[in-house]
């Protein structure tokens, strides 16, 4: 016996069906910062939503996951126990695939720092800061080299690999280099591998593509940020947070970046927005990204 389908209820379900398959549910629809020249895989560094996060952290989340975003990058779990944060993530279809430690962790407690890395599930747990007094010194690089060191071997026991942030004050003068080129030659790449923020890179004066060139693989992973047209670095490694501005109306030349990252492997791109305008400029930087060629 044949049964009569009504003509509406075939054009609900042609719409419901286009729905799913330009959501991406099927694996061919659009992914939010992914266009025909760069790839990804993009993510994005929480505390972009510090401020954000300390109102509401699923609410926050809500925000993150709507962007279109898969992956993070973690500074903190926000008052949050980290089984609790992980649930939340999970709940939202959001990986955490690094994660941010402080400095005086990873040299007093870096077997905790691996528990901690574990049972959030990332890859790669790294430091942004070394605490220095006024300008970053030689010794004080060379105590970083060896805390680095010693915790990139601990955390690599329990699968988990350590990183270094950029952050511009490690571009002292030092012999016939910087103090970054020291950085460089004597921590161990097995247990040392590194985060290339691009605004930490320019701001004390550096040219990011020069600098993957020289150091390829060593970085693994990149902060995509842009920098205020006009603005000119120091090596403080520091800078007012308004000098974020959205990805493609800053200085930075993104076309020969996301090459020369490509070129030599980065494995993790994150967007990282710390200005007060941040929930705003990200989305507008994803479709940047989707829209560069190079």
């Amino acid at each position: 016996m044949q049964r009569f389908i009504p003509t509406g209820t075939i054009v609900f379900f042609v719409f419901c069906l286009s729905l799913f398959n330009a959501s991406g549910a099927d694996g061919t629809g659009h992914q939010a910062g992914i266009g025909k020249s760069f790839k990804g895989p993009i993510g994005l560094q929480l505390y972009s939503l510090r401020s954000q996060f300390s109102n509401s952290v699923p609410g926050t989340l809500d925000t993150v996951q709507q962007f279109g975003f898969k992956n993070v990058e973690l500074a903190g779990t926000y008052g949050m126990p980290i089984g609790k944060f992980k649930s939340e993530l999970a709940s939202r279809k959001l990986k955490a695939v690094s994660a941010h430690f402080s400095y005086d962790r990873f040299k007093k407690e870096p077997e905790a720092v691996a528990r901690d890395a574990k049972e959030l599930g990332v890859q790669y747990a790294g430091c942004a800061w070394i605490p220095h007094d006024g300008a970053f010194d030689e010794k004080e690089c060379r105590d970083a080299i060896a805390v680095f060191n010693s915790a990139g071997e601990i955390l690599a026991k329990q699968g988990i690999r350590f990183f270094y942030h950029t952050h511009g004050y490690e571009f002292q003068p030092h012999g016939n280099g910087t103090l970054f080129d020291l950085l460089m030659a004597e921590t161990k790449p097995d247990y040392v591998r590194y985060e290339i923020d691009v605004f930490w890179i320019v701001h004390p004066g550096q040219d990011p593509v020069k600098v993957m060139e020289k150091y390829g693989k060593r970085f693994e992973l990149m902060h995509v940020k842009d920098m205020r047209k006009g603005l000119k670095g120091d090596l403080t490694g520091k800078s007012d947070v308004d000098n974020d501005v959205t990805l493609g109306i800053g200085q930075m030349n993104w076309p020969a970046i996301l090459k020369a990252g490509k070129t030599i492997g980065i494995k993790w791109y994150f967007i990282e927005d710390e200005s007060h305008f941040s929930e705003r400029q990200i989305p507008q930087s994803l479709k940047f990204l989707e829209a560069v060629q190079f």
